[in-house]
Parts: C-alpha cells; structure tokens; sequence
C-alpha cells in the first residue's frame, strides 16, 4: 500500500493541458484495495494531423472530461481500468492512454463497446489485454518499444492498425484482421514484406522507414490504393503491377539506380502519382523522359504535377529510345552471329590441328632420319581453346538468332582502322576490290586460327591491298620457329607486331623478341606485344644473331646466293662484289644510297623461310636430284676405283718396263751407222 494521497502538479482538469491528459492518483484508506484515479482532459488532439488521413481520425477531437480509475488486479503487474458510468455514457467509444509512462496494456473491463483507442508514446513492449474489445476499429501504438506483432487475433472488426516507431522485426499474427483498411509500420526494423497477402480490403500500407532491401509478395492486396516505402533500401520493385487498385507509390529516398529495377511500374494502368527523389536514378540526366515515357498515365511525378509539355518531350525522347534499341538489337544480332562464326572457326581449327599432330606423328615415326631443315615440322600440341559466352540473352534476340546460319568457316571484319581475319578462307578477301578509302583507312591487320604458312602466300597481296598496314597482330597461327619470321621481311613496312601466346609456340622462346628485332632490323619496328623497342633492344639482337647472317651469306657459294636474292638484292649484291678493291670513301657512299634504294641488310636477306607447299612442290625434285647425285657420284668413284687400281698395277710394273726401255735403247744405238740407217729407213717408209 501506499500512504497518503498524492494529486498530479498539473492541478485541476482543465482544457489547458496541450496533451489533454491529467493524471491523478490516489489511494484509498481502505486496506482491502489500492485505487488509482486517472483524469483525462482532453482537447482537440494533434493526432489525426500526424497520422494517415482516414475517416476515423475525426473521432478524436471535441473529447472532454474522461475520468477513469485504474484498480490493481490480482496480477500486480496488469492494472486495471475502470471509468464512471457519466463517463461511459459521454465517451462510450473512444479511450486514449498517451503519454501515461505505461509498460503494458492496462486490463479494461467492461469497455467491449470500444471502437477507438490510443496508446501513444507509451513505453509497451507487448499487445495484450485487449482480446475483449472485439468492436475496435481503431488502435494506436505509435511511439511504443513493441517487438512483435499479437493479441490481435479477436480484433475481427479492426480497420485501422497504427504501430509506426516500435520495435517490430517481421510482419505477422494478422491472419484474422480481414477487414483491415490502414496499417502503419513505419519506423520499425521490418526487412521483408510477407504475410499480408490476405488483407484484401486494405488500402494503406506504410513501411516507410524499415529496412527493406527489395519489393514483391504483394499479390492478393487488391484494394491497396497508397504504399508508402520512403526511407529504406530498396534496389528493386516486384509485383506492383498486380496491384490493380494502387494509385499512390511513395519510393523517395531508396537506393533505386536504373529504371529496369522497377520496370514493372510501367505495367501498372491505374498509378497516378510515385515519387523517385533522393534516390540515384533521380540524379541521372534521362530519368524524367524515361518514367514518363514509360508510365503515361502519371499526374505527378515527386509530388509535382506532369505538364502536357513535359508529356510531349517524353515522347520524342521515347521515339529516339526505340530507334536506338532497334539500332542496338540489329547490332546485337551482328555480334552474335559474328561469335557463332569465331566459334564455328575456333572447332574447325581445333579438328584441324588434332588430325596434323597425328599425320606429324606418324611421320615422325616413319622418317626418323629425315632432314632436320624441314621447316614445316610442327609439334602441333597447340589447342584451341577461344571461349564461348554463355551469357544469358534476350528473348527476342534469342528468337532472331535461330534463322542465323552457323556453318560459316571463315570471317572478314574492319572495324575502325583494324581488319580481323579469321578462318584460312578469309584470306581470299584480299582478291576484293577494296575501296580506296577502305584500304587505306586500315593499319592494323589480324590474323586468327589460319595457318602461317597460308598467311605468307598472300603477304605480296596484303602489301599491294593495304598500303598503310602498320600493325600485324597473329593469334591461332601456328608460328612454331625463329625461322618463320623471315617471311614478314618481304612486307613494305611493320611498326608494330603482335603475336599471340595462344597457339604460337615460338614465344616460349627467350630470344624470340631480339630475332625479330635482328631479321626485320630494317623496318625500325617501334612495339612488340605491347612493349616499346629500345636502342638497348637493337644492340643486343645485333650481338646476339649478328655472326649468324654473316656466316649465312659467307658460307653460301655466290651462285646459291643470287638464286635467294631478288633482283635488287643481286644488283646490291654484284654491286658489293664489283667495289672489292675501291677506296673506301666511294664503297662507303655508294653502298649507304645503295641501302637507301633496297632497305633490307643483304646478309640478313639470306635469312629466309620455306613455306610447307613450296617445299611439298620441291620435294619430290628434291628426292630426284639426290637419287641423281647419288647415282653420279656412285659412277664417280667406281671410275675413280678402277683409275686407282691401274695406277696401283702400273706402279707395279714401271721398274721392268723402264730396264726394258733402257735395255733397248743401248742395244739399239750401240751400232751408230746401223741405226741411222734404219732411222731413214722408217723416215723413208712413213712416206
């Protein structure tokens, strides 16, 4: 009990309270039970101006002189509400609690006629106590410390549920308020919006202020007229064109970036007023032409009315917007047919290289000992591996794309300054009547899953067709040796060379870089792979691969050397060969206009490359020749054996036939007439 009787400092009941609540408690001396009195002055309240506008919230104004008496209960931790019958009858409806410091729900007996009550600003963590009150139609709890929604479930006439400013984590245990028109959970922890789906008759929902990441589950709210979702995080919207009835969307301040993330508006034939503001897509350049051109029932954008003007320049953007979706679906479908293509060619080659390992194999097997030359041995362990998108695509493109044919084995593509060939049938676009402009526009030249040895027939057309090619770009070609470079030195000039890691062995190779750099020495090349050529660069290819031109052309007999040589070369050639002896002022002038005119060093011309068909047509020459050769030389040393063994015979014999000839000689002149006269004898015969 507690002794004495304490009356609140805010004095009498009087209209001037701006809470309209005076609170008075009192104890009775009675020991059999403690009292409590509550006096309520209450004046027109600033509720309904900071609630959502509903018709109900007119029945909290004009309320005066409610009195009412909390009695302890049983349970001490439930008081219980008791009010006198004078004031039952004058406010028989409503009943409001705010700002009383109440920790629960107080029991309210005989109060089932209630359709009205506030407990706002309170501190209540729990609903309960008011299972009783099965005639309310409204219920407050704004500004509590409510963690969960419950004790509703027999409130079947409840139409206006207000809990904005709690505690509440999850939407739930509102199965049976069918005939809920308003619900307000702003300001509360919600992440997910569920279990509402039911509430066909509601027309309001606010969950602004909670923590929602996206929107959907929002079929069956077929009445909803206004939903309010500003302040939280929402990237996206779903499900709101299943709204039939929805008018007012309210998404300000969310982290919404792109209109696709909320395409589903555009669907929605009956919303006439939403709002975007504080949110990035607001920000951008195009975002009110886009809303309005795809939602042209709006009346007002970010509370602010759409005029005719601004419908119209919608319009004539959206106009624009379908030219250039038509032109980006048309260059979809070029792009994608050209990666079926690439595809095509990428399996073509990779069955290619798989059969010329095999064939390689064998031969390998077969001809153990042939010629260590041959230049076209390749060790075709290199496989094609161009990846594959697999992204998913759009319907309509997807749809488009099945009339594209996907046998094609090769293609020819400029874009820009850059012509891409891919596939060895590609190369038969160098015959093409290129445009003057076209041809002269590329400098960039790339080559993809075509043999080199293809790739070096067609260099005299490509310097012929594309004067102004600079850059060579190999990827997929199979350059396995050093000795293949040599072949770019017929070109007219190369600034720029890039060769791919993918199936190009020859990069493997440490000193790749400095050959190349030595062989076409007279083009001043400027980038390998990315990489600027240093002077540094060119003083060491020159040590390293220097001795090797030297000895090519030294160790050459002269016919072997003007055969390799073109016909500037053997004019620079015999030049060189004529000024043997000249003093060295004129052979040093002569020779640098001499390099002028031709360019490539003579010593590095004898570096060259043997394409596999030129070698396949010489082959079988070859075999002849050196089945000629063998036979000859055969001949050769069979004559030579027998001159031998005749000379050996001889050697032999020379001793007697010298005594012999000696022995005649003597015997012959040892009677001077005699042998005068038989001399003028033969004289006289042989005439």
């Amino acid at each position: 009990m507690i002794p004495g009787k304490y009356r609140s400092v805010s004095g009498r009941a009087t209209n001037n309270v701006n809470c309209g609540l005076h609170l008075v408690i009192q104890t009775s001396s009675l020991p059999e039970k403690n009292k409590v009195e509550f006096r309520l002055n209450k004046e027109t309240s600033s509720f309904p101006g900071r609630l959502l506008q509903h018709d109900l919230e007119r029945n909290y104004s004009s309320r005066q002189g409610d009195h009412i008496n909390l009695v302890s209960s049983s349970m001490p931790s439930f008081p219980i509400l008791q009010r006198s019958s004078e004031e039952k009858i004058l406010y028989s409806d409503r009943l409001t609690l705010e700002r009383q410091k109440l920790t629960v729900c107080p029991v309210i007996d005989g109060e089932e006629h209630l359709r009205l009550l506030n407990f706002q600003h309170n501190f209540i963590t729990r609903i309960q106590n008011i299972s009783n009150l099965q005639r309310l139609i409204f219920l407050d709890l704004y500004d509590n410390q409510i963690e969960e929604i419950s004790g509703l479930s027999t409130l079947r006439s409840l139409r206006v549920l207000l809990l904005g400013k709690n505690r509440i984590k999850k939407i739930s245990n509102l199965e049976n308020l069918k005939s809920l028109d308003v619900l307000d959970l702003h300001g509360n922890q919600i992440t997910k919006i569920e279990n509402v789906n039911h509430l066909c008759a509601l027309r309001v929902l606010n969950l602004a202020r909670n923590l929602l990441s996206h929107v959907d589950n929002l079929t069956g709210l077929d009445s909803l007229t206004e939903l309010n979702l500003r302040h939280n995080q929402i990237t996206f919207v779903r499900d709101v064109d299943n709204l039939p009835c929805l008018q007012r969307l309210f998404l300000s301040f969310n982290n919404i970036s792109n209109f696709e993330s909320v395409c589903c508006l555009a669907d929605s034939a009956s919303l006439s007023d939403i709002t975007f503001d504080g949110n990035p897509i607001a920000q951008e350049s195009w975002y009110k032409h886009t809303v309005l051109q795809n939602m042209m029932q709006l009346r007002q954008l970010d509370m602010k009315r759409v005029t005719e003007e601004e419908r119209r320049m919608a319009s004539l953007v959206a106009k624009k917007e379908e030219e250039k979706k038509r032109e980006s679906h048309k260059q979809s479908l070029l792009k994608e047919k050209k990666r079926l293509t690439i595809n095509n060619v990428a399996r073509k080659w990779d069955l290619q290289q798989h059969r010329v390992t095999s064939i390689a194999t064998n031969q390998d097997r077969k001809d153990t000992d042939s010629p260590s030359q041959d230049s076209c041995q390749m060790d075709g362990s290199t496989i094609s591996a161009f990846p594959e998108e697999t992204g998913p695509l759009d319907p309509v493109l997807t749809n488009a794309l099945q009339g594209l044919s996907v046998t094609d084995t090769h293609l020819v593509e400029v874009e820009g300054d850059t012509l891409s060939l891919y596939g060895s049938g590609a190369l038969e676009s160098l015959d093409r009547n290129w445009s003057v402009q076209t041809a002269g526009m590329v400098t960039t030249v790339s080559f993809t899953f075509i043999e080199f040895d293809e790739i070096v027939q067609v260099l005299p057309k490509l310097k012929m067709k594309f004067p102004n090619s600079l850059h060579l770009k190999f990827k997929e070609t199979n350059l396995v040796m050093l000795q293949q470079f040599n072949a770019l030195a017929q070109l007219r000039r190369i600034d720029q060379l890039t060769i791919d890691p993918q199936g190009n062995p020859v990069v493997n190779f440490t000193l790749w870089k400095y050959y190349v750099l030595f062989r076409l020495s007279h083009f001043s090349m400027q980038k390998i792979n990315g990489t600027e050529v240093t002077q540094n660069d060119m003083i060491m290819a020159e040590r390293l691969f220097g001795i090797l031109a030297h000895v090519a052309s030294s160790e050459l007999p002269q016919y072997r050397v003007i055969s390799i040589l073109g016909d500037a070369r053997k004019k620079q050639f015999r030049y060189l060969q004529e000024t043997k002896g000249k003093k060295p002022g004129i052979v040093n002038e002569e020779n640098n206009d001499s390099k002028r005119l031709v360019g490539e060093n003579t010593n590095r011309a004898m570096l060259n490359y043997t394409t596999r068909d030129f070698y396949n047509e010489k082959l079988e020459e070859i075999k002849e020749k050196k089945k000629f050769c063998q036979m000859y030389i055969e001949d050769l040393v069979k004559e030579a054996t027998e001159i031998n063994k005749k000379n050996e015979a001889l050697q032999k014999l020379w001793p007697q036939m010298f005594i012999e000839l000696v022995r005649d000689a003597v015997i012959e002149i040892r009677s001077k007439n005699s042998y005068m006269k038989l001399c003028l004898q033969q004289i006289t015969d042989q005439k």
